[in-house]
């Protein structure tokens, strides 16, 4: 029963995360294109979409390491697990990996955009970490499963 409370709610955080990273993109291309002023808004927009991806982590880390019955399986047997492909090997191996990176990068986007100095390479230095952490996490969801689990 926990594991499918938990699985409801990385599902439904996945649709903040994309909210949130749609807002966050569009305010740094809109200031990088614009040419607008880096604001406090843009500061918070990046706040909100690491957030957002820091918590879908938390809820991810606790299905790969206690909950989900796949990974289960992958423990029991990793070198079999990795080989033999499928399901298994990819919420193993590829999911988890894709999407530390994608935290990663909008992590690095949100802090760098932060410190650097005129605001045209803050909007710039945004766009480019949070349009490739999102990438990072198109690649990684995993989409013959159901958009929206409830």
């Amino acid at each position: 029963m926990l594991y499918i409370i938990f699985l409801v709610l990385h599902n439904l955080v996945r649709w903040l995360v994309l909210i949130t990273a749609i807002f966050a993109l569009f305010r740094a291309y809109r200031g990088w294109l614009g040419k607008v002023e880096w604001k406090n808004l843009d500061r918070r927009a990046g706040v909100f979409f690491t957030s957002t991806m820091d918590l879908q982590m938390l809820l991810g880390l606790i299905l790969y390491i206690g909950l989900s019955p796949i990974t289960h399986v992958f423990f029991s047997n990793i070198p079999q697990a990795i080989y033999s492909g499928g399901e298994v090997a990819f919420f193993g191996v590829e999911h988890i990996v894709t999407m530390v990176i994608a935290v990663i990068l909008a992590h690095a986007g949100s802090a760098m955009s932060r410190k650097t100095g005129d605001s045209a390479r803050q909007h710039r230095t945004a766009a480019i970490f949070y349009t490739l952490s999102v990438l990072a996490v198109i690649l990684a969801i995993p989409w013959w499963r159901p958009l929206l689990r409830l």
